[in-house]
């Protein structure tokens, strides 16, 4: 991993300056774009994997997790060389081999049985595959929306931002693990006797969920949201023995093939116990059926329906509570609503929310993916994104 230069340092302290001045810093801003849908070659469309529930969990990621192997170990060697910068990489190697591995066995099934699968398959060291999959539970960032077009059709679409502060690569000026992430992220179709169950965006080896839709009857999506009672402590309390709380990607697959509706889905969200605080941005199948979820670890704190908001037709989430306003250092929120009000209801669809979705600095450095959902159908597509320099690294 490079180290930051003083040069690098202070071009983005001048542009952490400059943003928290004004909105607009071209070229690092841009006026909405009109012209990112159909996306080019470099937003590549990433493979479908089926996933068949009817097998053994040990064995339903195994042909996934040796295809991708070698991306696989590469991310968690990252991993472990981030933790590594703290203390020393040989003891942290030895400590994630040994207490990760233990964990698998207390996590609810079939998640432990289907880690020990992907480590078998992938000959990765089990607590390594658990460390992998507890990483995101922490470190994400995103921008999700749910719009309505005049007809009715909801539209679901979200940019999932990873990586900040996790490693910046000078001589690329990308985030190192941001980078890694990309050839690991897929499409999975959930299937159960033949038929999809529903359909998820998935980095390959980590088995929880962040984005998904249930054909005809729901889509979800996840953001982080900020707390000093965040997901460490309720991993910390989780590890000591208290296995109240839901894992965020777990409880967001189960919601995604378990749910028989919108409202279903919805009560659930609102009441279960959580181990981190977060966004939840749900849609339906219905007209006005699309809200933003704001929850504690143990409460709902706001509940935002589609049809309550200024504009009637969109909700939009970054990862700040929607009622207040967002941080000078880090507002998509206010861009991401100009482009969706300038894109107007009457051509809503996935073109426009796609374009919306490609404006930096709503597309920024941390940019993974950009995923595109639509219910009734059960369509998904995701692309990988790369925003083209000069670009905000978050």
């Amino acid at each position: 991993m490079k180290n930051v230069t003083l040069g690098t340092l202070l071009l983005y302290l001048s542009l952490f300056v400059a943003r928290s001045l004004s909105q607009d810093v071209p070229p690092y801003t841009e006026d909405c774009r009109t012209d990112a849908y159909p996306p080019s070659k470099k937003d590549i469309p990433v493979k479908t994997y089926v996933l068949n529930l009817d097998l053994p969990p040990q064995q339903r990621w195994a042909n996934l997790a040796k295809e991708k192997a070698p991306q696989i170990k590469d991310m968690i060697n990252s991993i472990i060389n981030l933790v590594g910068s703290v203390v020393n990489t040989t003891e942290a190697i030895a400590f994630v081999d040994k207490e990760f591995a233990l964990l698998a066995d207390g996590l609810p099934a079939p998640y432990g049985d289907e880690m020990k699968g992907i480590a078998t398959a992938a000959n990765i060291p089990l607590g390594q595959v658990v460390l992998y999959n507890v990483f995101y539970e922490l470190f994400t960032l995103c921008t999700s929306i749910v719009a309505e077009a005049p007809n009715g059709t909801l539209y679901h679409a979200r940019n999932l931002d990873f990586g900040l502060f996790l490693g910046w690569d000078v001589e690329n000026d990308t985030w190192s693990l941001s980078e890694k992430l990309r050839p690991l992220i897929i499409n999975v179709d959930y299937q159960s006797k033949g038929e999809t169950v529903t359909r998820a965006v998935h980095f390959a080896g980590y088995i929880g969920v962040l984005t998904g839709v249930k054909p005809g009857v729901l889509t979800l999506s996840m953001n982080e949201r900020f707390q000093l009672d965040g997901g460490y402590i309720g991993f910390i309390k989780w590890l000591l023995g208290d296995h109240s709380g839901k894992w965020m990607g777990f409880f967001i697959r189960e919601v995604l093939v378990d749910s028989i509706s919108y409202e279903a889905a919805k009560k659930s969200i609102m009441t279960e116990e959580l181990l981190a605080p977060a966004y939840f941005i749900l849609g339906g199948n219905s007209s006005g059926q699309g809200c933003v979820i704001t929850r504690s670890r143990e409460t709902m704190d706001n509940l935002e329906e589609m049809t309550k908001t200024e504009s009637g037709w969109f909700v939009l989430q970054t990862n700040y509570d929607n009622w207040k306003n967002a941080p000078f250092f880090d507002d998509r929120r206010t861009p991401g609503d100009k482009c969706m009000n300038r894109l107007t209801q009457d051509k809503v669809g996935l073109a426009g929310i796609y374009n919306v979705l490609s404006t930096k600095p709503v597309l920024n450095l941390l940019t993974t993916y950009t995923a595109l959902m639509q219910v009734n159908t059960g369509y998904l597509e995701t692309y990988i994104r790369n925003c083209p320099q000069p670009c905000f690294p978050w």
